[in-house]
């Protein structure tokens, strides 16, 4: 087992990513500029009445480079030991992360039933609804002059999107986003005060979450909706038919990546435009125009998954050092999306920035973002419809920071702008 480095920074802590965003980008340089960017690190403490092992570090990868290297090659690096840096037992990472926690031939077969919500007439489908619900967004907002740009406006969309494809009932939105913040805001003790109430917290939260979908799945059973619920229970998928447990866990990965990530790109591109009030203006003047690689430099610097973890199946290298069977290795996504090797004033917000070979959606590989497309077509729209209708919003003050090593997470952004009427 590798020797811990313990004179370097650490992005694997939650306490990292609560600081300035210059500190941060200092020390991410520093470990990409240190062995060859490859730097075996610790993990959090785990408090003596969690009943989880305690880990002994992993691999924190900080090169765009070695990060598509380990994407690339699945065969060698593994999701099933979980995508995080602790250890847990496997029925729990896949409780959480679904496919995402599961390789080939299992992941493959996941990915592919659950496919049918992402099909070309599904994703036209979404997309009418996504104008529709950014509209009625910002109707809701336009004469209030001041917001929490991350609850009403950023957590909003995504999160009606989800619960839509679903099918889950509007009355219970609330109560799918509370249980969201409790899942990916674990380590931060605004969700969960006390360490040794996390796996309590995160169990009670995913429980509730899985017995709304049960319920939901039970109530859809023999109908003729056309949410993505009524089209896996109700179709004839001979040996491919999904378990409860199946389908309850794609439902918390859905609202937690689907609803959390793209959330947190919204927030963070507000964010991005009020610090570079001339890209602000230069996307506002040609916004069609500039949409798409906008919402790729959004996406790349926000990188609203911060890391992901595999485990190594076999003894390997990675930029020369050696990695041994069994070792955790964390591609860290958000410092790969700062790597000057690859992008030219990386710290530079540019909404003209081409090429954009970013992996804010992940790594190239089986386990690329699903919906990678919907997300792009949920920042682009609900930036259409703020710009052109509230054109002064700017945030007001700064962002309260999610502290997690995993999501790059903004609690609340307050945000100003000239009432609409």
């Amino acid at each position: 087992m590798a020797a811990v480095e313990t004179t370097l920074p650490n992005p694997i802590l939650h306490e990292f990513w609560v600081r300035p965003a210059e500190d941060i980008d200092a020390d991410l340089a520093l470990l990409r500029s240190t062995n060859g960017g490859v730097n075996f690190l610790a993990e959090p403490e785990i408090p003596p009445e969690i009943p989880l092992p305690q880990g002994p570090g992993g691999w924190v990868l900080t090169r765009h480079q070695d990060i598509l290297q380990v994407s690339k090659t699945p065969e060698i690096f593994s999701s099933a030991s979980g995508i995080t840096i602790g250890d847990s037992p496997p029925e729990f990472n896949e409780f959480f992360g679904s496919m995402i926690s599961m390789d080939d031939p299992r992941h493959a077969r996941l990915r592919r039933i659950v496919s049918a919500g992402f099909t070309p007439r599904m994703l036209r489908k979404l997309e009418g609804s996504v104008q529709t619900i950014a509209t009625s967004i910002v109707d809701d907002i336009a004469d209030k002059g001041e917001v929490d740009f991350v609850v009403d406006v950023a957590a909003a969309l995504p999160l009606k999107i989800v619960c839509d494809l679903m099918g889950i009932p509007d009355s219970e939105y609330q109560f799918v986003f509370d249980r969201t913040n409790t899942i990916l805001g674990a380590s931060d003790p605004e969700y969960v005060a006390n360490e040794a109430d996390v796996i309590t917290a995160l169990l009670t939260a995913g429980g509730e979450l899985a017995n709304l979908m049960s319920e939901v799945a039970e109530a859809k059973k023999g109908g003729d909706g056309t949410d993505l619920t009524s089209q896996l229970v109700n179709a004839d998928l001979g040996d491919d038919e999904l378990t409860s447990a199946d389908l309850a866990s794609f439902f918390i990965l859905l609202v937690v990546a689907g609803n959390e990530t793209t959330r947190n790109a919204i927030s963070w591109g507000l964010k991005y435009l009020t610090d570079h009030p001339q890209q602000k203006a230069a996307w506002a003047a040609d916004f069609e125009g500039l949409a798409q690689t906008a919402v790729e430099e959004i996406v790349r610097l926000a990188s609203p998954v911060t890391y992901m973890r595999r485990t190594a199946l076999a003894a390997t290298e990675i930029n020369g050092q050696a990695i041994a069977e069994g070792e955790k290795v964390c591609m860290f996504y958000l410092a790969a999306n700062r790597d000057p090797e690859v992008f030219a004033d990386p710290l530079t917000f540019d909404i003209r920035r081409e090429p954009n070979n970013h992996v804010g959606f992940g790594g190239p590989g089986p386990h690329f973002c699903l919906g990678a497309h919907l997300a792009r077509r949920e920042i682009t729209v609900m930036f259409r419809e703020v710009l052109t209708r509230l054109p002064d919003i700017e945030a007001s003050g700064p962002p309260a920071l999610l502290q997690s090593s995993f999501i790059h997470g903004i609690k609340r952004l307050p945000a100003t702008f000239t009432p609409a009427g």
